[in-house]
C-alpha cells in the first residue's frame, strides 16, 4: 500500500477542523496515521493553515502522494509545484 498525505476530520458537527496527516492509503480517514504534519481550519477567513514544511517535503521526497485537496493547500503554501509530483 502507498502512503498518502491527507486530511483527518476533527471538530464538532458543522464546525470542521482538519489535521494534515501522513497515512497508509488503506487506513480509515480518521484512523491510524504515521505522522501529523499540519492543520487546516476552513472556517477562518482566510482559511488558516499551519504546516511542518520540512516534514512535508521529506515525505513527498520519500514518495508520499497528497490527495487533491491537500495538493491545493500545498500549492497555496508554495510546497508543491507542477515539477515536483504531477
Amino acid at each position: 500500500m502507498s502512503v498518502r498525505i491527507r486530511l483527518a476530520r476533527y471538530g464538532s458537527k458543522k464546525k470542521p477542523y482538519y489535521r494534515i496527516v501522513v497515512a497508509s492509503s488503506g487506513a480509515p480517514r480518521d484512523g491510524r496515521f504515521l505522522e501529523h504534519v499540519g492543520t487546516y481550519d476552513p472556517l477562518k477567513k482566510p482559511a488558516a493553515v499551519t504546516l511542518k514544511h520540512d516534514r512535508v517535503k521529506e515525505w513527498i521526497e520519500k514518495g508520499a502522494i497528497p490527495t487533491a485537496t491537500v495538493k491545493g493547500i500545498l500549492k497555496k503554501e508554495g510546497l508543491f509545484s507542477k515539477t515536483a509530483n504531477a
